[in-house]
């Protein structure tokens, strides 16, 4: 045990995922909702991915960055899921250090990607309905794979960074997480040194990311209702922005959570509200986006229905 600036410091080698506080009947049910869910993620993402790359027709710039969303939507709540599940079922809801770094680590990773992947889907709307003569130059396959990396390594970064505060982080007695994961507010919370530094670091990433991604998603927005506007006909102006509708939806539900868990200065004042919030956040939303993308998009409806009768008529 070290001693510094006069307190005394353990080193922690796991801590005790709290959860759900309820009584152990109810945790059972809570197994199988969440089991449920998560299997719904799967199947769902894991569809969306197969679909796209098997269809010729859908192998565009815009559906190139839905099934690298899928991608991601299936990663980071992979990264969740399967532990959350486990303490369902677990009178010891363990969780190493090592691990609880890495599963923070790798789930700051896809969230910020995600991020940074719907800005990115945002300027390809923008591209194709403001400049469709220029769209497959703009938009050509180099710069997508471009486009997704630079996401990625967004990503890595703001991952790099957060991850190397948490390891600042020292902890006494206390290694109880308030959390059903290891998010970065639950370990500030029980830390018992100053955490100053960390809470900063932490809005001011959030609030960077937020600021730039929602900037670049609002200025194509509003490029891409000034051209809507000028089509003649009611019609053309309904095709042409129901091409964006199923990107709004997603992009609306993304960054509401993001902004009510991370990019308030009281985000860690109430662990409670934060935990149902990211129930929201890690799993409905993941389960929630092929949904949105196969029922209101008639191009994947389309997929499919061609993708099934190929294989009933190879029979």
């Amino acid at each position: 045990m070290d001693n510094l600036s006069g307190r005394n410091y353990s080193e922690i080698t796991e801590f005790i995922l709290l959860g759900f506080r309820t009584a152990p009947k109810f945790q059972i049910f809570l197994f199988f909702v969440f089991l449920v869910i998560y299997m719904a993620i799967v199947v769902g993402n894991v569809s969306m991915v197969l679909v796209i790359s098997m269809d010729s027709k859908l192998q565009t710039p815009m559906y190139f960055f839905l099934r690298n969303l899928s991608y991601l939507d299936l990663c980071y709540s992979t990264d969740i899921a399967p532990k959350m599940l486990v303490n369902f079922l677990s009178s010891e809801k363990k969780i190493s250090y090592n691990e609880c770094l890495a599963q923070f680590s790798f789930f700051a990773l896809f969230v910020t990607t995600e991020a940074f992947l719907l800005s990115v889907m945002a300027f390809d709307r923008f591209s194709a309905i403001c400049s469709p003569l220029l769209y497959h130059v703009n938009m050509s396959h180099k710069v997508c794979v471009q486009l997704v990396t630079g996401s990625y390594i967004c990503g890595c970064i703001n991952s790099a960074i957060h991850t190397s505060f948490a390891l600042t982080l020292h902890f006494c007695e206390e290694h109880r997480l308030d959390h059903f994961f290891c998010d970065v507010s639950a370990l500030i919370e029980i830390s018992c040194a100053d955490t100053f530094v960390n809470e900063m670091v932490l809005f001011i990433l959030s609030a960077l990311i937020i600021i730039s991604t929602t900037t670049v998603i609002v200025v194509s927005y509003g490029y891409i209702l000034s051209t809507v506007l000028k089509i003649p006909s009611t019609q053309g102006r309904r095709k042409t922005f129901s091409t964006c509708g199923s990107h709004i939806a997603v992009v609306s539900i993304f960054y509401g959570t993001v902004f009510f868990m991370y990019a308030q200065p009281g985000a860690l004042s109430s662990l409670e509200q934060s935990k149902i919030v990211a129930v929201f956040y890690t799993l409905i939303i993941p389960m929630l986006n092929p949904l949105i993308y196969s029922l209101r998009n008639r191009d994947v409806k389309d997929a499919v229905k061609r993708i099934v009768y190929g294989k009933l008529s190879s029979q």
